[in-house]
């Protein structure tokens, strides 16, 4: 089972273990969180995320991060290993969601998972318009019909 870690802009990455650990109780050993203050660099968020990485039990890594091209990704590619490290983008609930449901799956597996997590996640809605009717039943007597029978 690959280990899961988020590298994100403080307090993001905290706040996704979080909700995570909120659905999926026992996934504390499996996620790990790196929040990224500002005025870090790629190297020292490397760095951090590699002492992180030392301390887990599992070879296989999926990391997942906020925003392309941010600091907390560039980092993250600093980590990328083909064989036993992905990185991922754009990290959202249902990604996070996704991943730990299927966390069992092979690494290349859970890549697709997750991305396949967040976009099913995204979508526009629109609240319900309002019905013109009235709240309390009008009894059948009561009715006035006006058609021909």
């Amino acid at each position: 089972m690959p280990a899961v870690l988020i590298v994100a802009h403080a307090p993001l990455a905290t706040a996704l273990k979080a909700v995570a650990g909120h659905v999926y109780a026992d996934c504390g050993h499996a996620v790990v969180a790196l929040d990224v203050g500002p005025g870090a660099t790629p190297e020292q968020v490397r760095d951090e995320a590699r002492a992180l990485m030392a301390g887990g039990t599992e070879p296989d890594w999926l990391v997942l991060t906020d925003v392309f091209g941010a600091t907390p990704c560039n980092a993250a590619l600093l980590l990328s290993d083909p064989l036993h490290v992905r990185v991922v983008a754009g990290v959202n609930v249902p990604m996070l969601w996704r991943t730990l449901c299927y966390a069992d799956e092979p690494l290349e597996a859970l890549v697709a998972r997750a991305v396949g997590g967040a976009t099913q996640g995204v979508m526009q809605i629109s609240p319900a318009r309002p019905q013109n009717q009235s709240n309390t039943p009008i009894p059948c007597d009561q009715v006035d019909h006006h058609h021909q029978q």
